[in-house]
């Protein structure tokens, strides 16, 4: 399905990047090294590497990470593309500075282990974004999964890290425009979490 999508619809969820990364980015430095999962389209992944990040770009469909190689060159830089299962994917540990999930939702057993890992793959100090469709988002039609198992609240989600800095963790109103298969009103759950 992902490999559909992206094949026929390009960049299928638009070239900006997520609006609460972008409002992160008093936190980046050049010269850190960021993981960014789910990435097909490369939209957050090319933004990291416009600020100086070592970005490792991961996603399941390879024709979305082709995308993603799109729009690195057309704007320049260079990521670094892996074609994975997270759920499969054999986790590097200790090397990064920032982990970010966009849209990135799996049910509750896979959500806990992909989240434990994502905290384990951060040096100490670094710090995971996710931005994901909260369990409310069920009652809208602007995009995300259409069961409520794969939507996130903020219980679950502060779960998943309670072994790490829950910095902000927050359901958010939003009105998505980042494509056709995101548009209108939402519900989203914002979160910045920082290994100790």
């Amino acid at each position: 399905m992902w490999n559909d999508r992206f094949r026929v619809e390009g960049f299928a969820y638009g070239v900006e990047a997520s609006l609460y990364l972008k409002g992160k980015a008093d936190l980046l430095r050049a010269g850190q090294r960021a993981l960014v999962v789910a990435d097909g389209g490369g939209r957050n992944g090319v933004w990291l590497a416009e600020r100086g990040l070592e970005v490792l770009s991961v996603d399941f469909s390879q024709e979305g990470l082709a995308r993603a190689a799109e729009l690195a060159v057309a704007r320049g830089v260079s990521l670094e593309l892996v074609c994975a299962d997270l759920t499969r994917w054999v986790w590097p540990v200790g090397v990064f500075d920032w982990v970010v999930s966009v849209y990135c939702h799996f049910g509750p057993e896979d959500r806990v282990r992909v989240h434990r890992a994502m905290v384990d793959s951060l040096k100490p100090g670094g710090h995971i974004l996710v931005e994901a469709f909260h369990k409310d988002q069920i009652a809208y039609q602007s995009g995300g999964p259409r069961d409520v198992a794969l939507l996130y609240d903020e219980a679950s989600l502060c779960a998943d890290f309670a072994d790490a800095e829950v910095v902000e963790c927050g359901r958010v109103g939003v009105t998505l425009d980042e494509s056709r298969l995101h548009r209108g009103p939402g519900v989203l759950i914002r979160a910045l979490i920082r290994r100790r």
